[in-house]
């Protein structure tokens, strides 16, 4: 079967790819129809005094709010699979699924392996500790032990470029220079599963393109990757496949060119 062009995504509105990467090793993550549901009162409530009070008095009034609807997908490993969609699509929702911050309302949430979530700046990080001892906290929140992490310590510094600041508190880091230290320990303890929200863009050209390589080389040993990015070039240059979320909807999935078309074409109409 021919994979559907960007012209046939923007007749139906919907990409569903069929074929795969025979390259690409067994499933590692799998949603099926998954959806996500939040209960939020429907005005501010300033306090829970407050709250407890109107709760009893049954004067809260909530709405749902759907996050994700029904979505499935998999990924496999040694993929590279990128996530789209505008602000509130969905994106960070789904990667807190897999990353088991988060349980579905409905549907079922397949994860198999050590999962590395570089969910949002600073994640796993206390402000007020040394950079050095941030090291050793992160990844012993990943599953390390003291000296599994202390035998890559080294190259975890180097890697970050923070050799100069590593005992100072994480306080006085940039925010560049905490994402560069939350990347280097996650990628450096190889997970099965890396997830990377939004930090492509962090640091110089030179971190870039050692992270890139670094990704490329976790990819060729059998990791899989998930990426939110509204980075698309960057999107469509690292990933085997992409998915569109749209207001928590999975309206596309498939080859990176295609559902971008798609994406840029409906966003700029």
């Amino acid at each position: 079967m021919n994979s559907p062009t960007a012209s046939d995504a923007a007749a139906t509105g919907l990409i569903l790819e069929v074929k795969q990467d025979p390259k690409l090793g067994e499933p590692v993550i799998r949603l099926e129809n998954v959806t996500v549901r939040y209960r939020v009162p429907r005005e501010r409530i300033p306090s829970i005094k407050d709250y407890a009070i109107r709760k009893v008095k049954g004067r809260i009034e909530i709405d749902e709010f759907l996050a994700l609807k029904n979505v499935s997908l998999e990924v496999r490993r040694g993929e590279t699979f990128g996530i789209i969609g505008h602000n509130g699509a969905g994106k960070s929702t789904l990667l807190r699924l897999i990353a088991r911050v988060l349980r579905p309302s409905e549907g079922r949430v397949w994860v198999r392996g050590q999962v590395a979530p570089l969910l949002e700046l600073g994640a796993g990080f206390d402000p007020e500790l040394t950079g050095r001892e941030n090291v050793f906290l992160n990844g012993a929140m990943l599953g390390q032990t003291n000296a599994s992490i202390a035998e890559r310590f080294e190259r975890i510094v180097d890697f970050a470029g923070v050799r100069d600041f590593i005992d100072m508190p994480l306080r006085s880091y940039s925010s560049g220079m905490q994402a560069r230290l939350g990347f280097a320990v996650a990628t450096d303890l190889q997970p099965d599963i890396l997830i990377l929200d939004e930090l492509l863009a962090v640091g110089d050209a030179e971190f870039q393109r050692k992270s890139a390589a670094r990704m490329a080389s976790l990819v060729k040993n059998g990791e899989a990757i998930l990426m939110v990015s509204h980075g698309l070039d960057s999107i469509q240059e690292m990933c085997h496949r992409v998915a569109w979320l749209h207001h928590g909807e999975l309206r596309a999935l498939g080859e990176p060119a295609e559902v971008i078309a798609a994406y840029t074409q409906a966003s700029a109409g």
